[in-house]
């Protein structure tokens, strides 16, 4: 299923790639206050994605950080002492 998974990522992945490079006409985006911006529409495509991938992984980071820090770091249980022969003469 993981595999599967990693699949589907990568199809969208390249299919919006491939959406993008089939599309390199000029646009034209208006921000606020009549600030305009004219590019490609790949780099508004990656620029898009770019922005998407850098909000997810601010948006996840709280999470993933009190989940490492609330759990307190055990060390791996030492080896059993190895057994002594006995000794002789007791």
């Amino acid at each position: 299923m993981r595999i599967l998974i990693w699949l589907f990522r990568g199809f969208i992945f390249f299919a919006l790639f491939a959406f993008a490079l089939n599309n390199r006409h000029e646009v034209v985006v208006h921000w606020f206050f009549g600030r305009q911006w004219h590019t490609p529409l790949v780099m508004v495509v990656l620029a898009t994605l770019t922005l998407g991938c850098a909000l997810g992984v601010l948006a996840t980071t709280p999470s993933w950080w009190r989940r490492r820090t609330s759990k307190p770091h055990r060390l791996p249980n030492p080896p059993a002492p190895l057994t002594q022969p006995p000794r002789e003469g007791l």
